[in-house]
C-alpha cells in the first residue's frame, strides 16, 4: 500500500505550512504598505511647504516692495 492510501482525512492536515516564513511575509507586506502611507504623507507635507514657501517669498516682495515705493515717494516729496 502506498502511503496516500494509509492516510485519510484533509490534505491540510498533512500538508507542510511553515508559520515563521508567513509571519515574516505577513510583517514584509505591513512594512510595504506602512511605508507606502508614509511616502504619501510627505509627499502631502512637503507640498504644503512648498505652498507655504512661496506665501512666504509673497510677502517678503510685498513688504520690501512697500519700502522702496515710500522711499522712492519721500525723495519725490523732498525735491522741490
Amino acid at each position: 500500500m502506498s502511503a496516500m492510501a494509509e492516510r485519510s482525512g484533509s490534505k491540510f492536515l498533512y500538508a507542510p505550512f511553515d508559520v515563521a516564513n508567513e509571519r515574516i511575509e505577513a510583517n514584509e507586506r505591513v512594512a510595504q504598505e506602512r511605508w507606502a502611507a508614509l511616502e504619501y504623507r510627505l509627499t502631502n507635507i512637503e507640498a504644503g511647504l512648498e505652498r507655504m514657501e512661496r506665501r512666504l517669498w509673497l510677502a517678503v516682495y510685498g513688504v520690501a516692495a512697500v519700502v522702496l515705493i515710500q522711499g522712492a515717494s519721500s525723495l519725490l516729496s523732498v525735491a522741490p
